[in-house]
């Protein structure tokens, strides 16, 4: 993001990742109804009673407002309002009166995120997203356990937000919608002054009849109107403006900007404080258990109560234990129940299967010890009633510390929200450009075209351009770019910067979801919901992962029990007090609890959530875990020459006249066929040409326009200026046209080709008039980042449309080996594709429109930040600065997170690998350790923390190679 003057003002910054583009759409707002404007095909018209026949069927459907079919191109244009009748409902219409529908657009698609409570593992998130996906009317559903979220997209034709809800929740999960497509541009005002429903009524309809008004919700008990709205024909003053005005006579209206509580935030100190409190409540009764059971025995003066006899053989302290254990097993760890009963409803298993197998297996054969102990005189046997509620407790402790941790997996985002100031300056201008008065309104307020005073220390409140003033405004908070930017009139600014010294005025130009801020957060988030291929490992894995501890705890207990039973182990083996069953039983729940899914389902999308969050504010948006994973697989990149290894800014250095033109003529028919096309080259042409014509006594600006304009892709222009024919070009288009090349001409080309300057050669009737020498100058860091590249063991190429000379030097001056020169847009894909044939990933560095086949061909495409939008849209990675730099960036994060990744599975299987056996019992004849169920509870809580924390670690990030300051 250089300043860029005022070009693509309306364009945001950022295409949305998830946007789906659809022929639907033109939404108009006709008293009170929402139209549509479909358009498509119809095969089969031969003449105007055709086409009539089908707008008479049309016009007879409840919903269309219009219905138009042309006999001669075969096309119908119908509008509709969609929530009187459906596309489907179209479609079939038109087919039942006997003709074939061709091109006919897809289905509006809507979007929702849906927050999800109740995941535990990955099994969990897999059956969210089966029963997402086997609803009608879903096209795609994503789930992220980490973050707890779902991203469905849908066609709100069939289903709806409601039905979404309410499939979730009959999987067994709880469900709240987060955001739907319309929420992008939402303002919410608090009503006073109003007491009657007739007066929101009023309200509604005059906020209905408004223009850019997309939907209005009044929720009548709170007094709080929402509002969807179009920003560029809207905004949220003018709305509020309405609803004021709205009152009549003795009726006052009063609106007041509301903010809602931020209900993530919410949702996750509730979150944290419920498992805080159920952990405190289990420990106020398991630690008395453990006392009775642990630490009484030990001290017999003080422990001999406890073996006072109630009943028969029932003692005192068993009955303590039986009285405290059960509100921990069916009160406190109900919740490990619920999860399992939803489970086993969908056929699957999950952590909270294997908890409540083991509680209650502990929990049930204590009933029986006691049961015996209170009918029988002689009976003696071991209770488990501490291994239940001291399970539950660590697992509640784990659960605790784990989302404490999972929180600060967001941290980089939340950061990012948190950058928009809650205030600004606004200014009203006289039309001389006078300030007449000035403002303090809050952020939410804000208009397109506001023109808006940022004060020294300040941060900007919306993207928008400098209209006067200039200061240095730091912008490491979105860019990563760690030296202050210069900010004149014209330069563009980013809504969450701080401007450092000076004071300057700023328009508005994106406010709301169109900011380039709001658009890295969507990224972002996107990105985190995404699975990345290599978390397909783990879904496999715990597939089968809690049948397969199930099978092995049964055959432990079994492998423990029946050669206890048959007499061959020796029976000192048994510990004092126990039985064979009970330390079959105890090595069986052991095993089930030792092993846990949900460090292994949190492995991936942990580490991803905060390696896109800690890259976007590095100023490096990593479009989700696949880009993530295959970035790090790179051995090859290949850069685009124009505007990404060199400044993009080129400027002609020399003009030299080859024929007896004159230097007004010559510039004249450059200027008038060069000033038709948009490449960078031609546009330095033509300011050089202009500069000649005034130089060479031109008075003013006039040139004729050219006619049979066309464009000759990588190699330039041809047209006709009066009677002559003109060429404006390189060396291949003159050879084209079979325009000879004089000695002269040659030479002149060879010299300027050397030094890294490309020739453009202009031809007037047949022969070559005169010459221009472009240079675009190497970025300063460009070398760096090749030798740098090349210590990472990545080789560079370069691909260009530009001359072999001019590409060789280029390359040799930034250390490049292999270059691809003379090369049009399609051919830069093919370039890709013929390396990718040896076996290496590619990944391509552009920045312009012709850059973009490329980027989708590349294994990862990356496109400079200040490139064209088409670019951005193609890339799986955006710089959002234009510093080269952060290629080196990309692809070390991309590196150290799969590394990372590499690194959980190893915490996550390795408690499993290690704790199973150990719970097993393998070393217990040898070495006498057991572990017991409530230190395997541990340690299963303690492997999903180890996980988390490890993925923290990524926040330390540093990037590998830093900008020079100058």
């Amino acid at each position: 993001m250089e300043a860029n003057g005022k070009d693509d003002l309306k364009k945001p910054l950022l295409q949305d990742a998830d946007a789906v583009a659809i022929n639907v759409a033109q939404l108009s707002d006709t008293r009170n109804k929402k139209i549509r404007t479909l358009l498509f095909k119809v095969n089969g018209i031969t003449c105007a009673s055709c086409s009539n026949s089908i707008e008479s069927a049309l016009g007879k459907l409840k919903g269309i407002e219009s219905a138009t079919v042309s006999p001669l191109q075969g096309q119908a244009v119908v509008k509709y309002v969609p929530e009187l009748i459906s596309a489907k409902k179209i479609k079939e219409a038109v087919e039942d009166t006997g003709f074939l529908v061709d091109e006919f657009p897809e289905q509006d698609i809507a979007i929702c995120r849906i927050r999800i409570k109740g995941m535990a593992c990955t099994s969990c998130s897999e059956s969210v997203e089966r029963a997402l996906s086997m609803t009608d009317g879903v096209k795609k559903a994503v789930v992220g356990l980490s973050l707890e979220e779902a991203k469905v997209h849908f066609d709100p034709n069939i289903t709806s937000t409601s039905r979404i809800i309410e499939v979730v929740e009959d999987a067994g999960f709880g469900a709240d919608i987060i955001s739907s497509g319309s929420d992008l541009n939402k303002v919410h005002f608090k009503l006073e002054g109003i007491n009657s429903p007739d007066k929101f009524t009023a309200i509604q309809c005059c906020l209905d009849a408004l223009e850019g008004v997309n939907t209005v919700e009044i929720n009548h008990q709170e007094h709080i109107v929402t509002i969807s709205y179009e920003p560029d024909i809207i905004g949220p003053r003018t709305l509020m403006q309405c609803i004021q005005e709205a009152g009549n006579g003795s009726s006052t209206y009063r609106a007041s900007l509301f903010i809602p509580p931020r209900q993530r935030e919410i949702e996750k100190e509730h979150e944290i404080h419920t498992y805080r409190n159920l952990f405190l409540w289990s420990c106020l009764f398991s630690v008395p258990i453990f006392v009775f059971s642990m630490v009484l025995p030990m001290l017999p003066p003080f422990g001999n109560w406890i073996e006072y006899k109630v009943i028969n053989m029932l003692t005192v302290g068993l009955l303590l234990k039986w009285i405290l254990c059960t509100p921990v097993q069916f009160v406190i760890g109900r919740r490990f129940y619920a999860g399992s009963y939803h489970a086993l409803r969908r056929k699957s298993a999950n952590m909270d299967v294997l908890i409540a197998l083991g509680t209650n297996a502990a929990y049930f054969y204590s009933i029986y010890i006691m049961i015996k102990a209170l009918t029988s005189n002689s009976f003696e046997g071991q209770d488990f009633f501490e291994t239940s509620p001291m399970l539950i407790s660590f697992i509640l402790l784990g659960k605790y510390l784990e989302v404490l941790a999972k929180g600060k997996t967001s941290d980089a985002l939340e950061k990012l929200t948190e950058l928009s100031p809650e205030t600004a300056y606004l200014l009203t201008m006289d039309g001389a450009g006078n300030i007449i008065s000035e403002t303090e309104i809050s952020t939410q307020l804000i208009q397109k075209n506001d023109v808006l005073k940022i004060v020294p220390g300040a941060k900007v409140p919306v993207d928008g351009v400098v209209i006067n003033g200039h200061s240095y405004v730091n912008e490491s908070m979105i860019t990563g770019e760690a030296r202050p930017v210069s900010k004149m009139p014209g330069d563009k600014v980013i809504g969450g910067t701080v401007n450092e010294n000076g004071c300057v005025l700023i328009k508005a130009t994106h406010i709301g979801s169109e900011t380039a801020l709001s658009q890295i957060v969507q990224l972002v988030e996107a990105a985190q919901l995404a699975r990345a291929p290599v978390q397909k490992l783990a879904d496999k894995i715990s597939r089968y992962f809690v049948p397969t501890v199930v099978l092995t705890a049964v055959v432990t207990w079994l492998g423990w029990f029946i050669p206890g039973a048959l007499g061959i182990y020796p029976s000192s083996w048994i510990p004092k007090g126990m039985s064979v069953f009970e330390l079959a039983l105890q090595f069986g729940i052991s095993v089930l609890v030792v092993a846990c899914p949900c460090a292994l389902g949190l492995a991936t999308p942990t580490a991803i959530m905060v390696a896109t969050g800690k890259g976007a504010s590095q100023g490096v948006l990593i479009k989700g875990g696949n880009a993530l994973e295959k970035a790090h697989k790179v051995k090859l990149v290949v850069f685009d020459k124009t505007g990404t290894l060199t400044v993009g800014k080129p400027t002609v250095v020399s003009a030299v006249l080859i024929t007896n033109i004159t230097m007004k003529d010559f510039c004249d028919v450059t200027i008038s066929a060069e000033a038709n096309s948009e490449h960078p080259i031609a546009k330095a042409v033509v300011d050089h040409a202009k500069k000649l014509r005034l130089k060479h006594g031109a008075e003013n600006d006039y040139h004729l326009e050219i006619e049979d304009f066309e464009v000759h892709t990588g190699a330039g222009v041809s047209g006709r200026v009066g009677e002559r024919k003109i060429l404006v070009g390189n060396r291949r288009l003159m050879h084209a046209f079979n325009i000879p090349v004089s000695s002269e001409v040659d030479n002149y080309i060879s010299e300027h080709e050397h030094l890294a300057r490309t020739c453009v050669l202009v031809s007037v009737d047949e022969k070559i008039a005169g010459a221009f020498a472009v240079t675009d100058p190497v970025k300063p860091d460009a070398a760096r980042v090749v030798s740098f590249l090349h210590s990472m063991d990545i080789t560079s190429v370069m691909v260009t449309g530009d001359n072999w000379a001019t590409a060789r030097a280029i390359a040799s001056e930034v250390g490049i080996q292999m270059v691809f020169a003379e090369t049009d847009p399609l051919g830069k894909a093919d370039k890709i594709k013929e390396l990718q044939l040896k076996g290496t990933p590619v990944a391509m560095v552009g920045d312009g429109i012709n850059d973009s086949p490329a980027l989708v061909a590349a294994d990862v495409g990356m496109a400079i930040g200040a490139g064209t939008d088409v670019a951005i849209e193609a890339a799986d990675v955006v710089l959002i600065k234009s510093n080269l730099e952060d290629v080196v960036t990309a692809l070390d994060l991309s590196r150290k997170t799969m590394s990372r990744i590499r690194l959980n599975y190893v915490w996550a299987l390795g408690y499993n690998v290690l704790g199973m056996p150990i719970a097993a019992g393998v070393l217990f004849p040898f070495t006498g350790i057991r572990l017991p169920p409530w230190l395997a509870g541990a340690c299963m809580a303690a492997s999903s923390i180890s996980v988390v924390c490890s993925s923290l670690l990524l926040q330390s990030y540093k990037k590998p190679l830093h900008p020079r300051v100058n």
